[in-house]
Order: structure tokens, then sequence, then C-alpha cells
């Protein structure tokens, strides 16, 4: 895979950030910063930043509140910038509890204190509230960006770069797989083979690229960069790795996994998935399947690392934040309603490769990636985008 260095990248530039991202406001903008914390008490006084665990946490003060709150704020035109903690959800997307809580102690409602009292938000968090924060978004008509699981990588790199440039490169990628009937992508893991089918039947592929304009409620998932789809059905199988590397066979059918046979590691992680499954078997559903677009190099946290050119992503669960149909009602328990990336790339997951993937459109089949990296027809599209020379600097 192509990893470029820290060196390609610019330092983190927050007033350039917020400006290519939501444009400057015309009129001063409410601005506000939310972080998920296990404990409520912790915001009084901010003195979760005396705990090296809350890193993220941390981020959110240093390099997004104080600078609002300064001459970055100023220039940006921003007002009333505050920063509030709801409690920490544990799971991906997960519907956060109403309650929240400012510096002072203070107990606050999402819904009825902060949600519809700022034009701007800002989550910089644990876990992922992108699902939930666009649904409240179009609900209460304000802007924003989900920043989930920040570290310097991803300061000094993902939110570094110039997003209209990476939403003209997600563009070009997105004309090329759009509209397709299906894609087959084909593992290997332990010296079997696997392969799986996502159907797409002609769909308009869709980009998260960082651009969220004036006049249009919507939350930016950063850093961005990739073109996805909401997969109408699904077959055959794929490995899947668990984070303490236990390897298990995902068998897929009607679009969701029904059965999760056991490879490697501890079976009790195998059993557990099994038991979800029958319990709850919307957590299986087959919600998305993105390709990332840009050359980024691996920060060790999914939000900036599926987002890498190279790698391919399939998610279960929730997918009405992509356009899907699956809303957190459907699930049968409401902390099974999560939206849960499977990212495959070298670093995340060593034991598994994917050896092909193609792309089946109008009678034709294209492979694009081999063994993560794209194929001279894949490159030959995007050459607009991806110029040949410029790999040849950071293969």
């Amino acid at each position: 895979m192509f990893t470029p260095s820290l060196d390609e990248f610019e330092k983190f530039n927050l007033i350039k950030l917020l400006s290519t991202c939501f444009g400057k406001p015309e009129n001063s903008a409410r601005v506000c910063i939310l972080v998920d914390l296990p404990d409520l008490n912790l915001m009084k006084e901010y003195s979760f930043l005396s705990n090296e665990k809350f890193a993220v946490q941390q981020h959110a003060v240093t390099k997004f509140l104080e600078p609002l709150r300064g001459s970055i704020g100023r220039e940006f035109n921003a007002t009333n910038v505050n920063m509030f903690a709801y409690k920490t959800t544990y799971g991906s997307n997960l519907d956060p509890e109403d309650g929240a809580m400012d510096d002072k102690g203070t107990y606050l409602s999402l819904d009825k204190d902060i949600y519809p009292n700022y034009d701007i938000i800002l989550a910089v968090t644990d876990f992922s509230l992108t699902a939930p924060l666009t649904a409240k978004a179009k609900e209460y008509g304000f802007r924003g960006a989900t920043l989930h699981g920040l570290n310097d990588i991803i300061l000094n790199s993902g939110l570094s770069v110039d997003y209209n440039f990476i939403s003209e490169q997600a563009e070009v990628y997105r004309n090329v797989l759009t509209q397709s009937d299906k894609f087959e992508i084909s593992f290997e893991t332990l010296g079997v083979s696997y392969k799986l089918f996502l159907h797409c039947n002609k769909q308009d592929a869709q980009k998260s690229h960082g651009l969220c304009p004036a006049g249009k409620p919507d939350i930016a998932n950063l850093p961005a960069g990739e073109v996805y789809f909401v997969p109408e059905g699904a077959e055959g199988s794929f490995p899947f790795r668990y984070s303490d590397g236990t390897l298990a066979e995902m068998i897929v059918k009607d679009g969701k996994i029904t059965e999760a046979q056991y490879l490697q590691g501890n079976i009790d992680n195998v059993n557990a998935r099994n038991k979800q499954l029958n319990d709850d078997p919307a957590t299986g559903i087959l919600g998305e399947l993105g390709f990332g677009t840009q050359l980024l190099p691996f920060s060790g946290k999914d939000i900036q690392d599926e987002k890498i050119f190279g790698t391919c992503h399939i998610a279960t669960g929730r997918s009405d934040h992509l356009g899907g149909n699956l809303t957190p009602d459907l699930f049968n328990s409401k902390m099974n309603a999560s939206h849960d990336d499977i990212l495959y790339a070298p670093p995340k997951t060593p034991e598994i490769n994917v050896t092909s993937v193609k792309m089946h459109k109008n009678g034709e089949s294209f492979e694009i990636f081999t063994s993560y990296e794209p194929t001279p027809w894949l490159l030959d599209q995007l050459s607009e985008a991806y110029p040949v020379e410029k790999f040849a600097v950071l293969s």
C-alpha cells in the first residue's frame, strides 16, 4: 500500500479546516464542541484534562475550544463558543442519552439546550456520533462534523489537507464506481479463500468529502475521503478479525450475516457474536461498502484509516445516516443499534489479504484492486486525481 509520511502534509490549521469545510459564516456563527465522558462530573472545570485516558477530549480543548475562543474564532466569525459533555455510549454511532453538562457542572439537555441553539457542532469524541448527529442536524437545522478518535497523526495529516481537492478527488473516483451492478471481494486467510458479493443494483455512489456548505443541515465525517454504497443485497462469506486477533468466517445470506464460524483464537468471541445474531438479527445486516480515496499515513484509528486509498470496508448495522433504511427502532435492543465498520488494511488486518476487488458494471467485470494495490486499469481511470508520477514518489 501507499503510505506517505507526515512530511507530505502541512501542520494542523484549524481556520483552514473550518473555512474550507463550512465556509466562513457571513454572520456570526454559534459554535459548540461535544465530548463524551464516562462520568459527566469530569466535565466540571474541565477536570478530565488531568487524566491521560482522555487524550481525544484534551485535543478538543487545546486544538478546538481554546483557538475558537481566541483569534481563530474571531477570524472564523464564531460566537458563543462552548463545550459540553454527554455520557459515553461505548458503541459506534449509538444514540446518546439526552443528558449533558457544561464546565460549571450545570445539567443540560442535548435536545432542548444544545442542538437548537448552535449553528455548528463539532463532536470530538472517543466513539462515533455520526449517525445520531446527522439525524439531529436534519431535525434542528445545524451543521457540524464528527472527529472521533483524534490523535496527532490525524491532526497533522487527515485534517491538514485541502478539502476542496479531496472533494474533487473523491468525485473522480465516484464517477468510476457509480451505477455498478455489484462488487466481488476475494479474501485469503490461513491459506483459505473466501468471496463476498455485494449488490448495488446501479445505485448512484455517494461520497464523503468533508464539505458541508451553508444552507444544508448536514454532518461531515472528518477526516473525509471515501466513496460508498448502501448494498441492496449480499451473499458469500468473509473473514473477520476481532480486536484480540481472533479470526472467524462470517456467513452472509440475503444481505446479512447469519452465522459466525470459528477459525482461530478465542472461541468465546465467536459464540458471543452468534448469540447476538440470534437475539438481534438486524446487527448482521450489511449497511455499507466503502472505498478510501486519500493518500494518507496510517493512524491506528479507523476514522482516518478507512479513508486511505487501497483500503476497503464494509459495515454492519444502522444505515439511515448514509441514505439507507435501517434505523435504530428496527433493532431489538437500542444498545445494538450501532454502525460498525469492518476495515481491511494491512496494519489493521495483517492475517487477512484482500486478494481482489472486482466491479461488475454494464455486463463487464473490472478488477480495481489486487492485494490493496490499484490495478493499471483503475489508475488509468483515476489519472486526473491520482497521477502515476505521484504514486512513484510515495511508494
